[in-house]
């Protein structure tokens, strides 16, 4: 045998792939990819936010606060939360030492332009990165959110897995986003909306279709409720719960690490 046929026998090794809305790419790809729709979208994301949900994403996030009871005491790490609307709710709430982690930084400057406009000079630190490799040590977060987030991420095992670590014993975890819809009859509504609608606001309104179009197809491949309430409690955390909001059109985990 050759040294060309044992070449061309041997095993490929396929690079592992993931899903961008309805496609399938290479894991290493998809953070470049989401990225890129987030520097798209960043300058519209609030009023896109607004105009998607007509409003009610602002009651889904007082929802989230509330079941965080912020305090002054308590050290929050919010992922994916690059605008500010989840540190911002924190600080009015009683809140007074907030990270806001988004691997986009056209995200982050919005939210920094966000924060002077509304005179928030101390209380939150900007930073940039990854939810998979949070550069922070163990035990360092009382409390770490994540809103519309997780789904954009390309290993959600790894990132479930860094929330837990950074949390401190008795740490609370709380995830806001979008999920499967529970109510009879909403769904095939909430469908011919996603699809047909939502990319249309987005070409009108953010001159943009293509993006809101994955944004659609990046909630239907998210895990419905109970799986995900999985995956928290495989990542190694308790009292793993969730609500409902909106006949399922979004959901809160909840979870603690003992």
């Amino acid at each position: 045998m050759t040294s060309e046929q044992k070449t061309s026998d041997a095993p490929k090794t396929e690079e592992p792939t993931t899903h961008f809305g309805f496609q399938t790419v290479r894991e290493d790809d998809k953070v470049d990819m989401v990225r890129g729709v987030f520097d798209s979208v960043a300058p519209k994301y609030d009023l896109m936010n607004d105009l998607m949900s007509m409003g009610i994403h602002r009651a889904w996030k007082n929802r989230l606060m509330s079941k965080l009871h912020p305090t002054a005491n308590q050290k929050l790490l919010d992922v994916g939360g690059g605008t500010g609307d989840i540190a911002f709710k924190y600080l009015e709430r009683g809140g007074q030492d907030a990270t806001v982690f988004d691997i986009n930084d056209e995200m982050l400057k919005v939210g920094r332009d966000r924060a002077i406009d509304k005179g928030i000079l101390s209380g939150i630190e900007w930073m940039q990165g990854n939810a998979e490799e949070l550069p922070f040590e163990d035990a360092t977060f009382d409390a770490y959110t994540i809103a519309f987030c997780i789904r954009n991420v390309t290993r959600i095992d790894k990132a479930l897995e860094e929330a837990r670590r950074v949390l401190k014993p008795g740490g609370h975890f709380i995830c806001l986003e979008f999920s499967k819809v529970v109510q009879p009859g909403l769904a095939k509504i909430y469908d011919t909306y996603s699809f047909s609608i939502l990319p249309k606001l987005g070409e009108v309104f953010a001159d943009d279709r293509e993006s809101y179009q994955y944004l659609a197809e990046s909630i239907r491949k998210f895990p419905d409720q109970d799986t995900f309430k999985a995956k928290i409690e495989n990542a190694g955390f308790d009292q793993v719960t969730y609500e409902n909001l909106t006949g399922g059109i979004a959901c809160i985990h909840s979870a603690w690490r003992t």
